[in-house]
């Protein structure tokens, strides 16, 4: 208050005004309301796509697949569940280019309207015993425009929240945006598990897996209020001009110098992406097929992970202030890398063993996962921080997660368990030389 203790000189007024607009804004739109946002928004996502994943192997090979043995139909199911991860990089092309030329909201809105549309689409779509081929045809544009949409919803959320984040509590905020993986994870399988424990097989396959698409489209709309509801406050635009997080021109951070830090992002968090479907969709595929427990006991299961994976997520918001966040995430690479050994024994294991691969699976992805959004975006100047994390974020689950579920199925199914462990491996290797090169680049660079 003692800055208005003597009225302004006259010359001073404008330069005074924008000074207290620039207060009041960056006290109208707070961290925790950013967190929310984010936590809401990506929640809505992955309910979407853990849907369609969990179809992929009580739903699809039966309804779309019918000509198929399971096998072969879950592995036709990950073909297509992969399509949307190849088509969420253009979708992000697109939406960027929405923004510049109209609007953030215009650009939400578009893309969880194609999202609620597509996965609605699905819901109604009839079999391949009533259309034949055609329904195949549809699925796989449904997809697609799945992939479409995630991609142009990025709004940038989690860049601002790290950005107005303090320096000795960015991992805390960090994490909090990841929680909408577990949390739409839970949603997802409980829905499923309830619907499939209280009906038939013959009436879950010809009707009630419809529910959970219908079920995606209303969190879709809640979730664009909630978003929409940020993205037009004059605060948050205020912030994201004052920060430079706007979407640069096409292929102007290629041109930088910067696109290199696209794929040292993604590749730094690959171990996480590379678990994360193998301990979401592709246990269920596995036991479904080789083992004994019942589709319900594995949903709940996995949803008794999920819960666990949440914890985890918080877990690692203090480990990452306390021991630093790219310290975390090669610790957990190297648990990651550990666990990958003991992967075949437990899958191999029966019921207990693959519930212990399942429960311990989903505890190390919280702990990696929690910290593996933006690890290296500090890389970005702030001209392409905006866009350089969503390529970044596009590109990890492209190359970690987008055939996971088909990989570690078709390698599981001839060879055993141990192509699983490979993978995992794999990842954590990635992720590790990552780091590394990332280290060197910075004490070069100083």
């Amino acid at each position: 208050m003692t800055s208005f203790a003597h009225p302004p000189h006259p010359m001073d007024a404008a330069s005074m005004d924008r000074q207290l607009a620039a207060a009041n804004h960056s006290e109208d739109i707070t961290p925790g309301e950013i967190a929310a946002g984010v936590i809401i928004g990506r929640a809505s996502e992955y309910f979407d796509f853990f849907v369609f994943g969990i179809a992929c192997v009580l739903v699809f090979p039966y309804v779309y697949f019918p000509f198929f043995a399971p096998l072969e139909g879950m592995l036709a199911a990950f073909s297509i569940f992969a399509l949307a991860f190849i088509a969420r990089p253009v979708g992000t092309f697109i939406g960027m280019e929405i923004q510049r030329r109209w609007s953030m909201a215009a650009k939400l809105t578009i893309a969880l309207f194609l999202l609620g549309s597509a996965t609605v689409g699905i819901a109604l779509l009839p079999s391949y015993e009533s259309i034949g081929v055609q329904a195949i045809w549809w699925l796989v544009g449904l997809r697609i425009a799945q992939g479409l949409a995630v991609g142009g919803s990025w709004e940038g959320l989690p860049s601002l929240l790290a950005l107005n984040a303090p320096a000795e509590k960015r991992g805390w905020w960090a994490m909090i945006g990841q929680l909408g993986a577990p949390i739409g994870f839970i949603a997802a399988a409980a829905v499923f598990a309830f619907i499939y424990s209280q009906l038939s097989h013959e009436e879950f396959i010809s009707w009630g897996w419809r529910y959970p698409f219908c079920v995606a489209f209303a969190i879709n709309v809640v979730a664009l209020f909630a978003r929409l509801r940020l993205v037009a406050d004059e605060s948050y635009t205020h912030q994201f001009k004052t920060m430079e997080l706007t979407p640069s021109a096409p292929f102007e951070m290629a041109r930088s110098g910067e696109g290199r830090n696209v794929f040292l992002g993604a590749l730094a968090a690959l171990a996480s992406f590379a678990l994360f479907h193998l301990v979401t969709v592709f246990p269920l595929s596995w036991m479904t097929l080789y083992g004994d427990a019942a589709v319900t006991h594995i949903l709940w299961m996995q949803v008794l992970g999920a819960l666990i994976a949440c914890a985890a997520v918080v877990l690692s918001g203090w480990m990452a202030d306390r021991f630093g966040r790219r310290n975390t995430l090669g610790s957990m690479a190297v648990l990651i890398g550990l666990f990958s050994f003991a992967t075949p024994m437990l899958l191999n294991g029966g019921t207990a063993g693959q519930n212990v691969f399942i429960l311990f699976g989903f505890t190390l992805l919280g702990l990696s996962y929690g910290q593996s959004s933006g690890t290296v975006t500090a890389n970005f100047s702030r001209k392409y921080r905006f866009v350089g994390a969503a390529y970044s974020a596009d590109v990890a689950w492209l190359l970690g997660a987008a055939f996971a579920p088909l990989v570690a199925l078709y390698l599981s199914s001839r060879f055993g368990p141990m192509a699983v462990g490979g993978y995992l491996l794999s990842g954590a290797i990635c992720t590790l030389l990552a780091l590394g090169l990332n280290r060197a680049l910075e004490t070069k660079r100083k």
